[in-house]
């Protein structure tokens, strides 16, 4: 229907043509008094508007929308200012170099090295403590810590952790008096406030800041430990969308109360993926700390095997001769220690351990590791040519290669 057509205006006849107005206009005498009138209208309502508009507008509730003080804007930017000072002299570059200090006097693999940061928390007989990712220090024979002010320090390995990708070093304590405060990764909120402080892209980019919040309190994230596509251990992790980089590894992510209460670890660098970064929550990071203190390593139990998901040699069920309804499990590829000691054999297929169904080398790896411990018995259901079986075994500590 258009505004000015015929179904809008009736058009009717008068019957009464004889008049000059009535020819000049074909006949129609109704057209110009209905203008007159339709501006009339129209004038009245234009008049009214704004009455009917402001009674409209009384009744009619209004949403009320927050708008941040400038004050308080003030004291937040003050806040992350404060954190900031408080925090970066804490925050240090770690150099990994291919060979020992000492055999490379002349600096001839300067150009060699891997980069990434580090976290001095504490300081011990003249010795200040430093936590970083255990990738950053993978397969390096000399480490080199750069404090904030640039000076540069030989750094010792205490010990390191692939599992939970954690390493502890140590360097001269003298002149070092900022050491950081941990906080409580369990209080932490969604939407909550961080900053990620570390040095992407390496030195030149030391003390880098980077400000977001807290997107998911425990975002399980899969690994292959030996990079090969097989997913073997899994990890649960703070996830920000503060800009973590490369070589940001091994830094703080820290709370607007200066706490730091993740260690920066990865980031998902896939195409179109921007605001995933990853850190490791400080809580678990503590006990590990404890434990590479301690003994060097994280103590976990042994079971004694190498193996292999069933899922992935669905060929091997003719030659393995399992029962039909027996879909997921692991292959013992081979077995030693506690599980050679109990009879267990290449070829056997684990589906149990005590009462937990096992599909997968990260289910029998993340049972042992988080819920046995050295010293423990566990009850082994497996497969052997068409028989299942079980078998019960002592786990041990597992010896590090």
């Amino acid at each position: 229907m258009s505004f000015w057509g015929d179904d809008f205006f009736e058009r009717r006849k008068t019957g009464r043509t004889s008049s000059r107005r009535g020819a000049a206009w074909g006949g129609r005498h109704w057209f110009l008094p209905s203008l007159l009138t339709f501006v009339l209208v129209v004038f009245i309502a234009v008049m009214l508007l704004p009455f009917v508009m402001g009674q409209d507008h009384a009744r009619t509730p209004q949403l009320a929308i927050p708008v941040l003080a400038q004050d308080a804007i003030q004291d937040y930017n003050r806040r992350i200012i404060q954190v900031v000072d408080q925090v970066t002299p804490t925050v240090v570059s770690v150099i990994n170099h291919p060979v020992p200090l000492e055999a490379d006097k002349d600096g001839a693999d300067a150009d060699y090295f891997g980069l990434g940061s580090g976290i001095i928390f504490a300081i011990s007989k003249e010795r200040a403590l430093v936590v970083t990712n255990h990738h950053v220090i993978d397969g390096g024979a000399g480490f080199e810590v750069v404090l904030a002010n640039g000076e540069r320090r030989p750094a010792e390995l205490i010990g390191s952790d692939r599992f939970t990708d954690l390493a502890v070093m140590s360097i001269a304590g003298k002149g070092i008096t900022h050491v950081a405060t941990f906080g409580d990764s369990d209080l932490l909120e969604k939407g909550e406030s961080v900053i990620a402080i570390g040095n992407p892209l390496g030195i030149s980019y030391s003390q880098t800041i980077t400000a977001g919040i807290i997107s998911s309190l425990r975002t399980p994230v899969q690994i292959s430990l030996a990079q090969d596509g097989q997913i073997d251990w899994e990890v649960e992790f703070i996830q920000t969308d503060a800009a973590i980089n490369r070589g940001n590894s091994g830094g703080a992510l820290v709370n607007l109360k200066g706490e730091v209460i993740g260690i920066n670890s990865m980031k998902v660098s896939d195409f179109g993926v921007e605001g995933l970064g990853f850190a490791i929550p400080i809580n678990e990071a503590i006990e590990v700390m404890q434990s590479l203190l301690k003994y060097g390593k994280v103590k976990r139990p042994f079971i004694g095997v190498a193996t292999q998901d069933l899922s992935l040699y669905r060929d091997s069920r003719e030659h393995l001769k399992l029962p039909d309804d027996v879909e997921q499990g692991v292959i013992i590829i081979s077995a030693e220690g506690p599980a050679a000691e109990a009879g267990l054999k290449t070829g056997d297929v684990i589906v149990k351990l005590d009462d937990n169904e096992i599909d997968s080398m990260l289910a029998l790896r993340k049972y042992l590791y988080m819920d046995k411990a050295i010293g423990d018995v566990v009850e082994v259901t497996f497969y052997r040519e068409n028989k299942r079986k079980t078998v019960d075994l002592k786990l041990v500590e597992r010896e590090e290669k």
